[in-house]
């Protein structure tokens, strides 16, 4: 081969690696998780009750290749159904900049053994809540929390779909709900901050304990900067 020709080669393929490490490492996403601890309404060994294999201990998870803690509780907001849990869980500490917030979250009641026309049923597009984002120059955001789109039961039946707008990071079985033909699953939501160069101060949990059966819960956050 032409010595001129061999090094062209050669030169090329190393401008490759260098660009293909370059894109790895661009690619690459820091998770940082939201310390919950401080704001839990329920235990997770009362969520995960009656399980035949409880198999989410406090530790780090891997949920749709993101990052996060769970703790030894979840923030469960109250609804029609449930109304020993609050409405609403306010000044979550984040004290940091951030592109993108990770949400593991779902419902209790609303789908799964709730069938259409029953008094626990909630219907696609019902807002059962909202997450307020604080800033520090004092404005906020809202992510909504919609049925269907963001949640839904984490009780789920074999012929019922994924929310349209969030991913099933995790299914298991339960014993209660396997009374009932269910299974349950957790849902993971992607929300893009619109003002990554403002820090975001805290984070307001709210849902609709006097309008809705469906109550919300979440589980764990993580973001990246």
């Amino acid at each position: 081969m032409n010595r001129r020709i061999f090094l062209s080669l050669i030169c090329c393929m190393l401008s490759f690696s260098a660009a293909y490490a370059e894109d790895e490492t661009t690619d690459k996403k820091e998770f940082t998780p939201v310390d919950l601890s401080g704001y839990f309404t329920q235990t997770m060994q009362k969520k995960l009750a009656e399980y035949d294999n409880p198999s989410l201990p406090p530790g780090t998870y891997n949920f749709g290749d993101v990052e996060f803690e769970l703790g030894t509780g979840i923030i469960q907001l109250g609804s029609l159904k449930k109304q020993e849990c609050p409405d609403k869980v306010l000044k979550i500490e984040v004290n940091h900049k951030l592109s993108e917030l990770y949400i593991i979250q779902g419902t209790a009641f609303g789908g799964g053994p709730s069938l259409p026309g029953s008094k626990t049923h909630v219907q696609d597009g019902t807002r059962v809540g909202e997450y307020v984002i604080h800033y520090d120059d004092k404005s906020k955001t809202e992510i909504p929390i919609v049925y269907g789109e963001d949640v839904r039961d984490w009780w789920f039946r074999k012929d019922e779909k994924a929310p349209s707008g969030s991913k099933v990071v995790w299914e298991n079985d339960n014993k209660s709900a396997g009374r009932y033909d269910c299974r349950v699953r957790l849902y993971m939501t992607t929300w893009k901050n619109p003002h990554p160069d403002k820090k975001v101060v805290s984070i307001d949990y709210i849902g609709r304990k006097t309008e809705t059966v469906a109550a919300p819960f979440c589980a764990a956050m993580s973001y990246v900067k």
